[in-house]
């Protein structure tokens, strides 16, 4: 319980990072996200599902920490 408290909380950091530093250019960003087709939406967060699961996968696999 205390690994996944320290992995959310850094998740945390890091998506809250952007909003702190660059508040207009997120702004601008949501504006361009909300024109996009759902399909795309959908293709962006099964890729980055994807590369995470590679991650935690190669985390778990090696011997560096």
């Amino acid at each position: 319980m205390k690994f996944f408290l320290s992995v959310l909380g850094m998740v945390m950091i890091l998506e809250g990072l952007p909003y702190f530093t660059f508040p207009e250019g997120i702004k601008r960003w949501l504006v361009k996200v909300s024109e996009m087709e759902a399909a795309h939406l959908r293709t962006f967060g099964l890729i980055a599902m994807c590369a995470g699961m590679v991650l935690v996968y190669l985390g778990q696999r090696s011997n560096l920490f």
